[in-house]
């Protein structure tokens, strides 16, 4: 990522550096998941459309660490991997809206709340900016080359409000999560993560200069 583009990232010491973690990142672009597995502080193993395993790409995907989904049904090997992933204190990478989109996380799939309430695995938020498409790019399928993409880390939060964590202070292993799996208490969840990406998002947006920029 930095050899192709030029990559500014903030905020990544916000990352707890022990214990399960959960990013949730806004997505724009097909580059958006290789470039936080590219600049993140710890290895993150993303789930990702069955479809991209194709070709060379499945043997290399699978060898990083990355986790195929069936997301035309509840594709229960793909939930047992990302929760076997957490449970060992690792990072979970999820793009929270479902697909590409214009990246405002403006509609939430409830995946993430199930996740973060299932393992109690803090939510970090990110926002990739600068990665989006548009006309006149020599290679439509990837940003301009040695273009600047920001990165921007948000503080964990967790998907239901008052829920304490190890973490603060940086680090230390985490307690399970609440076990509260109702669809009220996701639906809850769903709401209160979407409001803290949202606001990540608009802090990142000021803070990079790029208001209304994905």
């Amino acid at each position: 990522m930095h050899g192709l583009f030029r990559p500014r990232v903030l905020g990544a010491w916000k990352v707890p550096a022990t214990g399960p973690v959960i990013f949730a990142v806004n997505h724009s672009h097909n580059i958006d998941g290789p470039m936080v597995m590219g600049v993140a502080p710890r290895p993150t193993h993303f789930l990702i459309k069955k479809e991209a395993f194709v070709g060379p790409l499945d043997p290399f995907l699978t060898g990083i660490g990355q986790l195929k989904v069936d997301r035309s049904s509840a594709d229960r090997a793909a939930i047992s991997q990302a929760l076997g992933v957490l449970e060992n204190g690792g990072v979970l990478g999820i793009f929270p809206e479902g697909t590409r989109g214009e990246g405002d996380f403006a509609s939430l799939r409830a995946g993430l709340a199930y996740f973060a309430v299932r393992s109690g695995a803090p939510i970090v938020p990110i926002a990739v900016l600068g990665s989006a498409e548009r006309p006149g790019r020599l290679i439509k399928a990837l940003p301009p080359l040695r273009s600047r993409i920001d990165v921007v880390f948000g503080d964990p939060f967790d998907a239901i409000e008052g829920v304490r964590s190890s973490y603060e202070g940086g680090g230390g292993r985490r307690e399970g999560g609440s076990g509260r799996r109702t669809r009220r208490a996701l639906d809850e969840a769903t709401e209160r993560i979407q409001k803290q990406l949202t606001s990540h998002l608009e802090n990142a947006r000021r803070l990079t200069g790029r208001r209304g920029d994905t």
